[in-house]
């Protein structure tokens, strides 16, 4: 079946974007064109432009939304409203990867430019749209009597996972353009959690930019916390608790920087049944999640366990196709705007949690967060 070829722009031709992005993009070549890309760095942009064959390159991100394209996909760091937002408004589709924004506020401008604009508003959280994800949300609403969840990130450096690829690099922005990228991101943050340097470490770089998927998945599974129970968030890790009624979810992550050997895992734990999900490094194109389930015999030594590999269909490229049925067949996306800022509202929680040591209620309503 034929596909309608939606024209798009990327802004920002980092890592994520070389390593993951342009590649299927390319390789969903039957419903996507690359006509334009936008990076501060003039060398890295005609890199790109010339492996991929993408015509127009540009530096100015509003030259990129003022230009003849459909979609707009926003890759770059630090918060994304402002782009979005002024995409929206020229009538572009907008994918946005993390993170969404730093405020409450800045998410509602959003929204209000999505419903205003009529466009399709994507959030990138390449997850949700792996085969094996979608596989656990089923299995573990089969689960009876469910009195755990643990989640465990062990973070590690990119770099060995994406050296043999032919990434392009290119020198620096100029001092005074990247003295103002960090003067609007702190201004931005300062917005949302106050002047501390510290916490603002840590919303941005630790929560916003890393956890956010594991919370962004919990909430997928579970629906929206009842409270933060307890949160400590140090310089290397973090450790949460999180109560969805009678379960509690306990969060533990950690920087480990001298072993290139990433875990990510989601594991259910209730009497009769184990379910685990191990997700591999991101950045690895099309390695698979690893599925498994336990159960056994009541009252018996007796019990199994089955590991199960799903798919090598990647969660990158899936969320593609998704964007696109949205452009194009009017298909709600899961991980919409709307639903992303219940994450970044979790994630202030969390910081708040950790501030007072003290839980905090609701931690996922953004109606409620300043």
């Amino acid at each position: 079946m034929a596909h309608v070829r939606i024209r798009i722009g990327l802004i920002g031709c980092g890592v994520i974007a070389q390593v993951m992005h342009m590649h299927f993009l390319s390789e969903l070549r039957d419903r996507f064109e690359m006509v334009a890309l936008c990076d501060l760095s003039a060398e890295v942009g005609v890199a790109c432009g010339r492996r991929y064959g993408v015509p127009v390159v540009l530096q100015d991100w509003r030259a990129l939304i003022a230009a003849d394209v459909d979609a707009v996909m926003i890759l770059t760091s630090g918060s994304h409203a402002e782009m979005a937002v002024a995409a929206a408004h020229a009538g572009k589709h907008v994918f946005v990867e993390k993170p969404l924004c730093f405020s409450r506020s800045e998410g509602l401008t959003m929204i209000a430019a999505e419903k205003a604009s009529g466009v399709v508003m994507f959030v990138g959280y390449n997850k949700r749209y792996d085969p094996a994800f979608e596989a656990l949300q089923e299995r573990v609403r089969g689960l009876d009597d469910l009195r755990l969840v643990r989640v465990t990130t062990f973070e590690s450096p990119f770099e060995p996972y994406v050296a043999h690829l032919p990434l392009e690099t290119g020198a620096p922005p100029e001092p005074a353009v990247l003295a103002a990228l960090r003067a609007d991101t702190e201004l931005r943050l300062q917005s949302a959690v106050g002047d501390d340097k510290t916490s603002q470490r840590i919303y941005h770089a630790m929560l916003l930019d890393s956890l956010v998927h594991e919370l962004n998945g919990l909430r997928a599974l579970l629906g929206e916390p009842d409270r933060v129970e307890f949160a400590d968030l140090g310089k290397h890790g973090a450790n949460i608790a999180l109560r969805f009624g009678e379960t509690r979810a306990v969060i533990n992550w950690i920087d480990l920087p001298g072993i290139a050997r990433y875990e990510m895992e989601f594991a259910f734990f209730a009497p009769g049944r184990r379910l685990s999900l191990a997700f591999p490094s991101p950045y690895l194109r099309n390695a698979p999640a690893l599925l498994t389930e336990e159960s056994g015999t009541m009252g018996s030594a007796q019990s199994r366990s089955i590991s199960e590999t799903l798919s090598f269909h990647a969660g990158f490229k899936e969320q593609l196709v998704h964007f696109h049925d949205g452009m194009t067949k009017g298909v709600k996306p899961r991980t919409t705007v709307a639903d992303a800022l219940h994450d970044v509202a979790l994630c202030r929680s969390i910081l708040l949690a950790h501030r007072h040591r003290s839980p905090v209620a609701e931690p996922s309503s953004y109606s409620e967060v300043a």
